[in-house]
């Protein structure tokens, strides 16, 4: 009995890989083995990241926070704690925005907060 390949499915994973490696530099983009390692590593990298995107933006918003809250002599966690005893309900990427956008925005919300 003769030898059974699937051509046409071999082929066109391989032209999907070949898709995604589509602007890397070098044997990366034209070299099967090696651009298939390259998408794979490049698929890892993005799915981690995302998670990582998450943490990052909340570091960088608690920063900012923190900045706005210190000019009204106020520390970041005596702020976040009288915003939770207040139930204000404004999450942190708002509170960081009216910090750096609005400042007199936020120093209403400071001082509701500290009474």
């Amino acid at each position: 009995m003769p030898r059974s390949v699937n051509a046409v499915a071999s082929k066109a994973r391989r032209k999907r890989v070949m898709k995604l490696a589509k602007g890397y530099f070098g044997r990366r983009k034209n070299v099967w083995t090696v651009a298939k390692n390259a998408v794979e590593k490049g698929l890892t990298y993005a799915y981690r990241d995302r998670k990582v995107k998450k943490r990052d933006f909340r570091k960088l918003w608690i920063q900012r926070i923190n900045a706005g809250a210190r000019l009204q002599g106020m520390s970041y966690s005596q702020f976040m704690g009288n915003v939770k005893k207040s139930n204000i309900e404004l999450n942190r990427k708002v509170l960081a925005d009216l910090a750096m956008n609005h400042p007199a925005a936020f120093e209403a919300v400071v001082k509701k907060v500290s009474k």
